[in-house]
């Protein structure tokens, strides 16, 4: 099973991917997301694969329920062995963002994924999440 650079957690039944550089965000995005009720699925590294056409996000072994809190070190957290993955959030800067841009997808494993752009320093970041969520899980899309 491929390992990725990337965190995820699940969100109501429905796992989130946060890929970034080290040190972008990806433990701080899934912390405050947890903190607001998702849980854990895998921190910093993530195993992914294709289920009859469905990502799947599953835990490393040696990481299980782990998370890195920058500033207290690495935290027992209650987590789920595996999600599917409904969205792929890219950390980057605000500048880096277009203000309306087309919607992204992206091919992981096979399955065709959405993909949004976010600046994890926005205090509005883990709103954003939660709305691409709901809107790409129903299928609606963004309007034209």
């Amino acid at each position: 099973m491929p390992l990725y650079h990337a965190s995820c957690v699940e969100w109501e039944g429905k796992g989130v991917l946060f890929c970034g550089h080290s040190g972008s965000g990806k433990s701080d995005m899934s912390l405050r997301l947890i903190d607001e009720g998702a849980k854990l699925v895998a921190d910093d590294r993530v195993d992914l694969c294709n289920r009859d056409g469905v990502l799947e996000a599953v835990v490393p072994e040696r990481i299980k329920g782990l998370l890195e809190v920058r500033g207290l070190g690495i935290v027992p957290m209650p987590y789920s062995e595996k999600t599917e993955v409904f969205l792929k959030v890219d950390l980057c800067q605000a500048c880096e963002i277009e203000r309306m841009p087309d919607t992204m997808f992206e091919t992981i494993e096979g399955v065709r994924v959405p993909v949004l752009k976010l600046d994890p320093k926005t205090a509005s970041a883990t709103a954003k999440v939660k709305l691409a969520l709901s809107v790409f899980s129903q299928g609606r899309g963004l309007a034209e």
